[in-house]
């Protein structure tokens, strides 16, 4: 697939408290896995404070550039859920109540206990159309390129789910993995370079890990075109056998 036809995303997470560390970030893992299914290539991922031309310098600047950005985070009932205000600014457009999302709220909430916090939900920017949020019923959000959910990890996923009939699809990305245990990267790094460079269409990166004392690298191809994974396939493994041999012979003729 060339680049003219590729489907892109970047995602926008926004809060303070992902960045003090009090709240663990679940999401990017979450949607990222989402869009590798849907054969939309995950390009980016930024976090944000809560602050209200930070979210919309990066939105503008993420959604000039690929073709979805999702965020999460900011659109709850509180005085620093401002993520909706920032989407409306990016856009130039108005926030308002929508009747349609005042209508949801309601299928929850007593029409007595909607107060001007929960009513806040409620609010969107002009032109942009609803995401379904089966679990607390306040609304998620679209506008041209932008997807807008919660924070939760739960209702983030229901709105995940919902708003992906609406999105573009491409062919999925294909994986391959080849794991060189007990060889370190330094022993073929050159090497799977000089591979990665013969296969410039491919997406070819080692991930090293230690277990026992033992290196457990994995090596992973991602790429589109079955035929050249499969060769690419090839010269890693006969790589890592290489590699392993030569080990072997010189663990054997060390004397003892």
């Amino acid at each position: 697939m060339d680049d003219a036809n590729r489907i892109t995303a970047a995602i926008l997470v926004i809060g303070d408290e992902i960045l003090s560390g009090r709240t663990k970030e679940k999401n990017i893992g979450t949607i990222a896995d989402h869009l590798f299914a849907l054969g939309i290539d995950l390009c980016e991922a930024r976090i944000v404070a809560d602050d209200h031309q930070a979210i919309v310098d990066a939105l503008n600047a993420l959604r000039a550039q690929y073709t979805y950005v999702f965020t999460s985070g900011g659109i709850g009932p509180t005085h620093d859920d401002i993520t909706a205000d920032a989407v409306a600014a990016a856009f130039n457009v108005a926030l308002d109540e929508d009747p349609r999302a005042i209508k949801l709220l309601l299928e929850r909430i007593k029409p007595e206990d909607l107060n001007p916090a929960r009513r806040r939900m409620a609010r969107i920017p002009a032109g942009g159309e609803l995401i379904e949020n089966r679990i607390s019923k306040a609304p998620g959000f679209m506008i041209g390129n932008v997807i807008v959910m919660a924070g939760v990890p739960s209702i983030m996923q229901a709105m995940l789910e919902a708003v992906t009939p609406r999105l573009k699809s491409g062919p999925a990305m294909q994986v391959e993995t080849i794991s060189a245990i007990g060889t370190p990267e330094g022993a073929y790094a050159a090497l799977l370079g000089s591979i990665a460079t013969a296969h410039q269409g491919l997406s070819i990166g080692s991930y090293p890990s230690l277990v026992d004392g033992q290196f457990h690298n994995q090596i992973v191809i991602r790429g589109r075109d079955h035929q050249a994974i499969a060769e690419a396939a090839a010269q890693v493994r006969a790589m890592v056998e290489n590699l392993a041999n030569e080990r072997a012979k010189t663990t054997r003729e060390t004397p003892k």
